[in-house]
């Protein structure tokens, strides 16, 4: 998503970590009061919202003109750029012990280098409106990795419901009564996949860096820069070097990181400052909607009933999964009096 998105989060088109996989204690970092925004949270969340959901319409453009992994590169060089800055400005200090580094590596790749590639790869194959779909699954594997990694979390009839429902919709997405015709199996499972990335890399960072006494930005920004350094060593492996550089699949490259993951990230924290993380993860439930959107009024992709409305079941399970049930307060008795 990313407590904000964490102790570290991903950075990118996905959503919040879903409650059941929240670090259990995120840094302290400086109070909201203290640093009141210019603009309105509603604002800021509109925006938000429409970064991570234009998203996959970059990731699209920018596979027309260069390699999955280059976009990758390209996403993770940018978005670090806007952090360091950041944290420059805000004059944070880099994590100090090798074991915090050596977490922030294979967060860095659950997060970021691993479903960023995925993604990337998968829309070569496949739509941006259906890997913006796949995008919302995050927190129903989230809910579902919870209850066999995390003993504190206990499956209810809501929760399970959430998840049956949720993939009842995925199923509902990809025509599973058509036999899938036409459906693009290995893209599509690359995004689920990568989807699937994203909680457990959130459920690794709630075991091992909640507490580690750096503040999120400092740990998110080191968590990108070491995902660049895991992309840069693989890129030159797999891809060669492109003849150019086009303008427009550069652009959106550099505002895929820019913007989706390096300022969206910055935007988010304040969110879950000044609003809470219940409310700064309703962002979740708008991503797919703007990319299904997206899609289709800029790319002129083909959209048929059964994507809107399984991603509606989708939306509706991810959020029965992450509700909680109210608890009736009992009737007090009578009893000794308290001073």
């Amino acid at each position: 998503m990313t407590a904000p998105r964490s102790t570290t989060t991903a950075p990118a088109p996905d959503p919040v970590p879903p409650a059941s996989v929240r670090p259990a204690a995120a840094p302290a970092d400086t109070p909201a009061a203290a640093r009141r925004p210019a603009l309105d949270w509603r604002i800021r969340f509109g925006a938000l919202s429409l970064i991570w959901g234009f998203s996959f319409l970059l990731i699209k453009v920018g596979t027309e003109g260069y390699a999955p992994f280059q976009v990758t590169l390209g996403r993770l060089l940018s978005g670090t750029a806007v952090l360091a800055v950041a944290m420059v400005v805000r004059r944070e200090r880099l994590p100090r012990t090798a074991r915090t580094w050596g977490h922030l590596a294979v967060a860095a790749f659950f997060l970021n280098a691993l479903p960023f590639s995925l993604f990337a790869y998968a829309e070569t194959t496949i739509p941006s409106t259906l890997a913006g779909i796949c995008n919302a699954t995050s927190p129903l594997w989230g809910m579902a990795l919870s209850l066999v990694a995390l003993s504190e979390d206990r499956p209810t009839r809501r929760r399970v419901a959430g998840l049956g429902l949720g993939f009842l919709g995925v199923l509902t997405v990809l025509g599973a009564w058509q036999g899938f015709s036409g459906l693009d199996f290995s893209g599509t499972a690359m995004a689920l996949l990568a989807s699937l990335s994203y909680p457990v890399g959130w459920i690794y960072v709630r075991r091992t860096l909640a507490g580690s006494g750096s503040s999120t930005l400092a740990l998110t920004g080191s968590q990108l820069f070491l995902g660049t350094v895991q992309i840069a060593v693989v890129t030159p492996l797999f891809t060669a070097a492109p003849d150019g550089f086009p303008l427009l699949p550069t652009l959106a490259v550099v505002a895929l990181g820019a913007l989706g993951t390096g300022l969206a990230v910055l935007m988010q924290y304040g969110l879950v400052q000044e609003i809470g993380p219940t409310t700064a993860q309703m962002v979740t439930y708008f991503i797919p909607v703007i990319a299904t959107a997206a899609g289709v009024a800029v790319l002129g992709e083909q959209l048929s009933w059964n994507t809107p409305v399984g991603a509606l079941i989708v939306l509706a399970g991810a959020a029965l999964t992450q509700s909680r049930a109210r608890t009736r307060r009992p009737a007090p008795r009578p009893g000794p009096s308290q001073p």
